[in-house]
C-alpha cells in the first residue's frame, strides 16, 4: 500500500486518529493537505501550503512524515513549539499510528546546562545578589536530576533570569572537546541522539545559524534525512538573515570580558598588568556603547557609509580603533598564556574571532548585502546580512543531494505566507520558484462567528489623538465583555500610551487589569488574561505589540475582542526595509505594491489569527485605521482577511459586544 493510501486510511472517519485521538473529525482541508505533503514525500521537491487556522496543519504533516518510514528533520519558529511538537504531538501520533519511530529534541546550545559553566557561575559578580542566588539554587538542584539538561524543564526559572546565560554556553565560551566536563555535556548528548533518531525537531534559528557556522549538528543531519518540513514558514526569511550575515554586539564582548575575569586567579601572577586590561576593554566597549546611543533604544540605524547614519566618521573610527587595540592587547597576552588551560586558549580564540568581526564593520558594505546598527536597550548589535534567504534556500531545494536515487523533499507551511493564491511574495523572498503551491482554507464560518469592524470616526493613523481615541475604544468594549480583549500595536509607543490611558481610565475601579508586554513573562501575561475570563476575577486587558501578533492561542470566550491600532506596514527608515525596497527600484517594480503591502497583509492576517481559534469560538476584530476601507491598496489587504460580517456603525458595534457576553460562557481553562 503506497503512502497516500495509508495517510487516507488514518484520516478515515474510523481511522487511527479517529480512535486514538479524542475529539478528532475528518476535515477535508486537512485531509487534502496531509494527501499533498504526502505526495511529495514520495516524488520528491518543494510543497508550499498555507494552511487556514483550524485545518490543523500539525498533523497534516505529522502523520504523512511518520507513516513515511523516512528520517525527517522539523524546523519550527520557536523553542515553545519545539517543545509542543516533541512533547506532546509527536508522542500522540506515534501512539496513535503504532509506528516504531525514534524522536529527538535539539535546540542551540545556549538551551543547554553547561556543567562546567554552573561550577564556575558561583565566582561570578553576580553572585553575590540574592536573587541571582536563588535561581542558582536552583539549577544546582536541577542539575543533580536532569538527564536532556534543557533549560526548559525549568519552568519555575523565570525566561529573563541573569542567571540563565551564567550557566548555559556559547559558540564563544564552549570549550568543545577541551572541556573537562566534556563527559557529562548536555550538548553533545542532544546531538548523539538527534543523529540516532527517525524524526529530529530543531527550531528555524538553529537552522540557519547551524548553515552558516556549521556548530551544531543540523549541517551533518542534513545529508541524512530524506525530508525537511518547516513549520511557521512565514519566519524563515526574517529569522534567516539575521543567521546568515555577519554581526558583533556589545553583550558578545561584555560576556568575553566577564569570562576574562573569570580567569584573572590564573592571569594576574603572571602578566601584571592584567588588571589594566580588562579596564581598558570594558571602557572602549562602554565608549562604542555610548557612542551608539547608550541604553535608549533606537531600534535599526542605516549604514550605508564607512560609518552609522548620524555618527561622524571621525568618531566612529576612534571608538572601533579603541575596541581594536583593547582586543588586541588581550590576545598577545592570551596567545602567550594558552598553554597553561584549556580556557584560556579558548579565550585567545574568541579574541581572534572578535578581531575579524571587528574588521568586518571597519569596511564598506559588501555588494548585495545590507548592513545597519541595531541599538536596543541592553545591547547594541552591528549587524550586515543578505537582504533575503533566496539564495541560501535555492542552493539547497535545488541541490542534487539523493538518498538511494530519491530527491529530498522540502514542505513549507503556516497559517499564512501570502495575500494571493499564488504566495508570490513568499516564494521569491525563499527561493522557491517552481514550488508546489496549495492554499488550504480555514474551516471556520467567519461570517457566522467573526465580525469586523474598521471606525470610520477614528482619527486618521497619524493624528496626534490617534492612540488616545484607540484606547477609548477599548475601554468601552471591555467593560461591556469584563475584559477579554487583546490590543495589538504596530508601534511600543503606541502600545505604551494605549496601556497607560486604559490604566488611567480604569485606575479608580478594581474590575479591571490592564497587562502590558514586557512587564512580565509573555507566558506569564498570556495565563493571566486567561484567568481574568473566569467568573469571580477581574476581567483582563492585554496590550501587546510585535511578539503578541502571533504565537499567542487563547480558544474559548477567554478572548473576544481583538483590537489592532493600526495597518501593520513595515517601520518607515528601516535599513533592510529601505534596502530592500531599492532592490524592487532598481528591477523596474514598485516597492510599494510588491512589498509594503503584501508584508502588512500578512501581518494583518496574523493578528487577526490571534481571534477565532476554534469552531465554537465568537469574537470581533476592530481594525483602527480608516486606511483599510478608504483607500485602494486597503481594500486588497482587507481581501487577504477571511470574510467576516462587517460592523457600520457605533450601534452595531454596541450590539455585537452586548451579544457576546450574554452568551453562555465556553472557556475551558
Amino acid at each position: 500500500m503506497g503512502l497516500q493510501d495509508l495517510v487516507a486510511r488514518a484520516f478515515d472517519v474510523d481511522g487511527a486518529l479517529a480512535q486514538c485521538v479524542d475529539e478528532f473529525t475528518p476535515r477535508s482541508g486537512q485531509t487534502a493537505m496531509a494527501n499533498a505533503v504526502a505526495a511529495t514525500l514520495e516524488s520528491g521537491g518543494a510543497l508550499v501550503v498555507e494552511a487556514g487556522t483550524g485545518v490543523g496543519k500539525t498533523f497534516a504533516y505529522l502523520v504523512p512524515t511518520l507513516l513515511s518510514g523516512e528520517r525527517v528533520l522539523l524546523s519550527t519558529a520557536t523553542k515553545t513549539l519545539q517543545d509542543q511538537l516533541f512533547g506532546r504531538d509527536i508522542p500522540r501520533l506515534v501512539a496513535a499510528l503504532g509506528m516504531p519511530v525514534r524522536a529527538a529534541l535539539l535546540k542551540g546550545r545556549s538551551s543547554y546546562l553547561c556543567m562546567l559553566r554552573l561550577g564556575d557561575a558561583r565566582h561570578s559578580e553576580m553572585a553575590h545578589k540574592a536573587s541571582v542566588q536563588r535561581d542558582l539554587g536552583r539549577v544546582e538542584a536541577w542539575s543533580q536530576t536532569t538527564r536532556a539538561g534543557d533549560m526548559a524543564e525549568l519552568t519555575q526559572l523565570d525566561e529573563r533570569s541573569p542567571v540563565i546565560p551564567l550557566v548555559t554556553s556559547t559558540r564563544d565560551n564552549c570549550l568543545g572537546a577541551r572541556c573537562p566536563q566534556i563527559s557529562n555535556c548536555h550538548v553533545n548528548l542532544a546531538r548523539r541522539e538527534a543523529m540516532a533518531a527517525d524524526v529530529v525537531v530543531i527550531n528555524h534559528h538553529l537552522f540557519f545559524a547551524d548553515l552558516n557556522i556549521r556548530e551544531s549538528g543540523v549541517a551533518e543531519l542534513l545529508p541524512t534525512v530524506r525530508a525537511v518540513v518547516f513549520d511557521e514558514a512565514h519566519q524563515l526569511n526574517e529569522i534567516g538573515v539575521n543567521f546568515l550575515g555577519r554581526q558583533l554586539t556589545t553583550h558578545q564582548l561584555d560576556n568575553f570580558g566577564r569570562d576574562l575575569a573569570l580567569q584573572g586567579h590564573k592571569m594576574v601572577l603572571a602578566h601584571t598588568a592584567w588588571p589594566d586590561m580588562l579596564v581598558e576593554l570594558s571602557r572602549s566597549v562602554q565608549a562604542l556603547r555610548a557612542l551608539c546611543g547608550g541604553s535608549q533604544a533606537t531600534g535599526r540605524i542605516a549604514w550605508e557609509a564607512e560609518q552609522p547614519a548620524g555618527i561622524a566618521a571621525q568618531d566612529w573610527q576612534a571608538v572601533v580603533s579603541d575596541v581594536h587595540t583593547a582586543l588586541q592587547h588581550t590576545d598577545v597576552v592570551l596567545r602567550s598564556m594558552e598553554d597553561l588551560s584549556p580556557e584560556l586558549q579558548a579565550l585567545h580564540e574568541r579574541a581572534s574571532r572578535l578581531m575579524a568581526e571587528l574588521d568586518v564593520f571597519s569596511h564598506a558594505v559588501q555588494a548585495g548585502a545590507v548592513r545597519w546598527l541595531e541599538v536596543g536597550s541592553s545591547q547594541v548589535r552591528l549587524v550586515q546580512s543578505p537582504l533575503d534567504i533566496a539564495d541560501a534556500m535555492r542552493s539547497r531545494v535545488n541541490s542534487a543531494e539523493t538518498d538511494g536515487g530519491n530527491h529530498k523533499s522540502w514542505i513549507f507551511t503556516s497559517a499564512t505566507l501570502g495575500h494571493d493564491a499564488h504566495m508570490a511574495h513568499f516564494v521569491a523572498s525563499c527561493g522557491l520558484e517552481g514550488a508546489q503551491v496549495l492554499q488550504v482554507q480555514s474551516p471556520f464560518d467567519y461570517m457566522a462567528q467573526a465580525a469586523l469592524y474598521i471606525p470610520e470616526h477614528m482619527p486618521k493613523p497619524g493624528d496626534a489623538g490617534h492612540s488616545t481615541a484607540v484606547a477609548r475604544l477599548v475601554a468601552q468594549g471591555a467593560a461591556a465583555l469584563g475584559g477579554r480583549t487583546l490590543v495589538l500595536t504596530t508601534t511600543l509607543r503606541a502600545m505604551r500610551d494605549i496601556a497607560a490611558a486604559l490604566r488611567e481610565h480604569f485606575g479608580a475601579l478594581s474590575f479591571m487589569d490592564v497587562l502590558l508586554q514586557g512587564e512580565s513573562p509573555k507566558r506569564e501575561l498570556t495565563e493571566r488574561f486567561v484567568r481574568g475570563a473566569v467568573a469571580g476575577n477581574n476581567g483582563c486587558i492585554l496590550v501587546g505589540s510585535a511578539s503578541f501578533w502571533e504565537g499567542i492561542d487563547v480558544p474559548g470566550d477567554a478572548l473576544q475582542m481583538v483590537v489592532i491600532d493600526k495597518l501593520p506596514f513595515a517601520p518607515p527608515g528601516d535599513p533592510v526595509v529601505e534596502a530592500r525596497s531599492r532592490q524592487l527600484e532598481a528591477s523596474g517594480s514598485n516597492p510599494f505594491h510588491h512589498y509594503h503591502v503584501p508584508q502588512a497583509a500578512i501581518a494583518l492576517k496574523q493578528g487577526a489569527g490571534r481571534l477565532i481559534r476554534r469552531e465554537t469560538d465568537r469574537g470581533m476584530l476592530v481594525v483602527c485605521d480608516v486606511r483599510l476601507s478608504q483607500m485602494a491598496y486597503g481594500r486588497r489587504i482587507l481581501a487577504a482577511l477571511p470574510a467576516m460580517r462587517r460592523i457600520t456603525s457605533q450601534d452595531q458595534f454596541v450590539q455585537v459586544l452586548e451579544g457576546l457576553f450574554t452568551r453562555p460562557s465556553t472557556t475551558g481553562h
